[in-house]
């Protein structure tokens, strides 16, 4: 029998798409045969007009749009993901804020993962010839092997589905 690599520390990104959600599937697997630890990792994006905005609002809305920010991605964390881990499975749930694919690398160095799994878009266009995707730019600069799971509905229509 051939020997593959044990996946002890597998991290996966997500923005909370449909195609992340897929990703999720291959990366819980991952984790769960290997008997290794999930981060679940969110990013939320640099926004460069929020000092800006912050200038008219109050310390206190601002605390409260912090705090709804943060029941939400619990939430969405909850849903979409800890309640399909079963027991026994290690899992870290871990939001950043910046630049997602420097978070994404630069937490994936600081836990020494052993892979990065990841949805993409499958994005075509303008967009993306000026601005790449995530997945596209974290598989340029990571050091750690990177497991891109296409679009499920690209998968879907090249199969016939």
């Amino acid at each position: 029998m051939r020997e593959y690599p044990k996946y002890e520390k597998v991290l996966f990104c997500t923005d909370f798409s449909e195609n992340a959600d897929y990703a999720f599937e291959f990366a819980y697997g991952i984790a769960k045969r290997d008997q290794g630890v999930l981060y679940i990792l969110h990013v939320i994006p640099y926004n460069t007009n929020q000092a800006y905005a912050e200038s008219f609002v109050t310390t206190e809305d601002l605390e409260k749009i912090q705090k709804a920010i943060e029941e939400d991605l619990e939430n969405k964390y909850e849903e979409r993901y800890v309640k399909k881990i079963e027991d026994g499975v290690r899992f870290e749930i871990v939001t950043k804020s910046g630049r997602e694919d420097d978070e994404i690398i630069k937490f994936a160095k600081q836990e020494k993962v052993d892979i990065v799994v990841m949805g993409t878009h499958g994005g075509t266009g303008i967009e993306h010839v000026f601005f790449g995707s995530v997945a596209e730019k974290v598989l340029r600069h990571s050091p750690f092997p990177v497991f891109i799971i296409p679009c499920k509905k690209k998968l879907e229509r090249s199969q016939g589905g």
